[in-house]
């Protein structure tokens, strides 16, 4: 039976459990060991009361999840946003628990929220926020711990808020609580552009598999924030053509190629791709349809769907976003011989260097740009290879490939370590 949109796109936590599902079968999971890895071991929700501007007090509702720590502390973003829900954040922490695991990053995953619209609160409510936040989660959050890092509507602003905050707390700076942060604070060069560098990455070990060449390869790059800039850049000057891009206003086409560094610098003073020169309009639904040989949804979740999937002209998806396949969506796309390297693995650069940052952190000392670009292709192409041969041993994609490779490996360390009673 067709399973309805409305549903896939209220039930977020479902779709984890769809593709979890399929990989535990495959690998035989058994029953209490697919209890512990589907069960987050802890959910916080926060009633967050602050004095707003006007003198009034406001009360905002939040939320920290951390899914898994049976491989190391866990680690999650932060997220501000009116329709933030704890299915969506309990979601989202599943998936860096099988992120993480994918590129043998030893973190756990985690994912908090608050529920708010940024763009109605001052700086000075958006620093209350934070920091009672903070404040509120402080015998939770920690090095050793659980690591906060930016999400949608957080930078590296609101993660200075949090260690300062933290650090007050504890009575000593503490630089490793949160990744994402300035580099006075104790970020990391190439923290920035690592998820779209990772894309590069993979892009590239894929044109390998299938014996092709950047310069005859085709790609069009939905959603142009800071993954899909970035990514359509690294391309770019990797040789790529780059002949599309959209974001949430509409879209450009040009078949010839577009030059990306004018279309940085335009997206940056107008706010949008839309308007660019010598290119043709095009909405984001149907640049998704023309042809190339990589698409790239660097977006949302669920841009992919039973609606649009046969319609895709793409030899290979690779997915910056989270979950811009719907399940449903898959078998279509496998059945058309699409390539997909799949979200745990394609856009994991940026938590891979947030792990980098951590380590810096923690040694207080810290590595050049090459030292940070070298180490995260080492740990993307491994990655890539080994989920591929993961997907050949077994016959699968390598979406579930990917799902099957990270299960296994905090399967591992739970046994490994035992139930503690």
């Amino acid at each position: 039976m067709e399973q309805t949109e409305s549903k896939v796109e209220t039930t977020v936590f479902e779709r984890v459990v769809s593709r979890f599902n399929i990989a535990a079968e495959k690998l035989g999971l058994d029953d209490g060991i697919y209890q512990v890895l589907l069960t987050p071991d802890r959910e916080i929700g926060l009633a967050i009361p602050v004095q707003m501007d006007n003198a009034r007090l406001k009360v905002f509702q939040a939320y920290r999840v951390q899914h898994n720590l049976a491989r190391g502390p866990s680690y999650g973003g932060i997220r501000y946003a009116p329709d933030v829900t704890l299915d969506q954040i309990r979601a989202l922490a599943v998936w860096m628990t099988w992120k993480c695991a994918v590129v043998k990053i030893p973190f756990g995953g985690a994912q908090g929220g608050i529920v708010c619209d940024p763009k109605t609160l001052s700086r000075t409510e958006l620093e209350k926020i934070t920091r009672r936040y903070t404040a509120s989660l402080i015998d939770t959050l920690g090095p050793e711990r659980d690591v906060a890092g930016p999400d949608i509507t957080t930078d590296e602003k609101v993660m200075a808020w949090i260690m300062d905050t933290y650090s007050m707390h504890v009575r000593h700076t503490v630089t490793a609580v949160v990744t994402g942060k300035s580099l006075a604070l104790g970020g990391t060069v190439g923290w920035r552009e690592a998820t779209g560098r990772g894309c590069k990455i993979v892009c590239d070990r894929a044109l390998t598999r299938f014996n092709m060449k950047p310069e005859n390869t085709r790609v069009i790059i939905q959603g142009f924030g800071n993954v899909g800039s970035m990514a359509a850049r690294i391309l770019h000057e990797s040789g790529y053509l780059v002949v599309g891009a959209s974001d949430i206003t509409g879209g450009i086409y040009d078949p010839w190629g577009i030059d990306v560094t004018q279309l940085i610098a335009h997206a940056e003073e107008a706010k949008t791709v839309v308007g660019f020169p010598d290119t043709d309009a095009i909405s984001g639904a149907e640049l998704l349809q023309q042809p190339c040989e990589i698409l790239l949804p660097a977006a949302t979740e669920n841009q992919i769907t039973i609606h649009n999937a046969d319609k895709i002209k793409a030899r290979i998806i690779c997915e910056g976003a989270d979950e811009p396949t719907a399940p449903e969506a898959d078998e279509i796309l496998y059945d058309k011989r699409i390539f997909i390297i799949p979200d745990l693995l394609a856009n994991s650069g940026g938590v891979t260097v947030s792990y980098f940052e951590w380590v810096q952190d923690r040694q207080g000392y810290f590595w050049n740009l090459k030292t940070v670009n070298d180490r995260l292709e080492e740990i993307m192409l491994n990655s890539f290879d080994t989920v591929a041969s993961y997907a050949d041993r077994h016959g699968v994609d390598m979406r579930i490939a990917a799902y099957m490779l990270a299960i296994d490996r905090v399967a591992y360390a739970t046994r490994a370590r035992g139930i503690y009673a």
